[in-house]
C-alpha cells in the first residue's frame, strides 16, 4: 500500500516538514554526485551500532563524535526507492503533526523520535557493523503521533492486487495500525531467523512509532485534542 494524500488540509505552511524533505533530497543528490565515494559517506556518517556500544571508532573513521552519527544518519538513504518511500509518508503525515504542535516543537519531536528509533535498533543488534541510515525511524514517530491525533482521517491509498492497481480511501487508524503490525511481525521474523545483520531496521521503526505515541500529549498544543479521546458536548459522546 502506498499513501497518496490525506483529507486534512494544513492550517499553516509546514516549514519544518518541507525543510527536512529538502535536506534529505539534497544530501541524496550529493551522495549520487560522489559516485563510488557515496558508499564511504554512508559508512562514515551512518550509525554503526558496534561503535556506539563499544565506544570504538572503526575504519572508515568518523570525523565527528560518534553519538552525532545518530543525527547525520537521519539524512542518508540507500537508494531512490528508500528516499521516496520515506519522503512520501513524511509529506502526507508530517504537515498535520507539525500543525498540531508548532514548528520548533515539531523539529524537537522529530529528532527525539529519531533518537529513540536508533537506540531501539542498537539495543537489538549492539555488535552490528552494518551502517544504519535513513529517516524512517523519525518518520515512524510522526506516524505514531498522527494515529492518535487523526485516527478518523481518510487516506487515499494505492493498493496493488496482482496486476491491478486500485485507489481507495482508508481510515488512518486502519492504515497506520496495519503498518505498525507489519513492522512487529517483520521484526519478530528477523529475530527468529537471526537476520539482523542487514536489510530493514524494523525495530527502529517500532521504537520511533512508540516514542511518537508517548510524546504527542506533551508536544501538542494545549488546545489540541487527541482524536481518540472521548468528550461530552450537549449530552452527546463523540470520538
Amino acid at each position: 500500500m502506498i499513501p497518496i494524500k490525506d483529507d486534512i488540509p494544513s492550517a499553516s505552511f509546514p516549514v519544518v516538514t518541507v525543510t527536512i524533505i529538502g535536506l534529505n533530497c539534497a544530501v541524496f543528490v550529493y551522495q549520487i554526485l560522489l559516485g563510488a565515494q557515496g558508499e564511504r559517506i554512508v559508512s562514515t556518517f551512518g550509525i554503526i551500532p558496534y561503535e556506539l556500544t563499544h565506544f570504538k571508532d572503526i575504519p572508515p573513521y568518523t570525523p565527528i563524535p560518534l553519538p552525532f552519527t545518530i543525527l547525520t544518519s537521519m539524512f542518508l538513504h540507500g537508494g531512490l526507492t528508500h528516499l521516496f518511500g520515506n519522503m512520501i509518508y513524511f509529506w502526507i503525515f508530517g504537515d498535520n503533526v507539525e500543525d498540531s504542535m508548532g514548528h520548533i516543537r515539531f523539529a524537537v519531536f522529530y529528532l527525539l523520535c529519531g533518537l529513540a528509533a536508533a537506540i531501539t535498533q542498537i539495543m537489538i543488534s549492539p555488535s552490528s557493523t552494518i551502517p544504519m541510515i535513513g529517516a524512517s525511524g523519525a518518520i515512524s514517530g510522526v506516524l505514531g503521533a498522527y494515529l492518535l491525533l487523526y485516527p478518523h482521517a481518510k487516506v487515499l491509498t494505492l493498493i496493488f492486487l496482482g496486476f491491478f492497481i486500485e485507489t481507495v480511501r482508508i481510515p488512518a487508524s486502519l492504515l497506520l495500525s496495519f503498518w505498525i503490525i507489519i513492522q512487529f511481525l517483520s521484526g519478530a521474523f528477523s529475530l527468529s531467523t537471526h537476520s539482523l545483520s542487514g536489510g530493514v531496521a524494523w525495530f527502529a521503526h517500532i521504537g520511533g512509532f512508540i516514542m511518537g505515541m508517548l510524546l504527542i500529549s506533551s508536544f501538542k498544543k494545549p488546545n489540541k485534542r487527541l482524536g481518540i479521546r472521548k468528550y461530552i458536548d450537549r449530552n452527546e459522546i463523540r470520538w
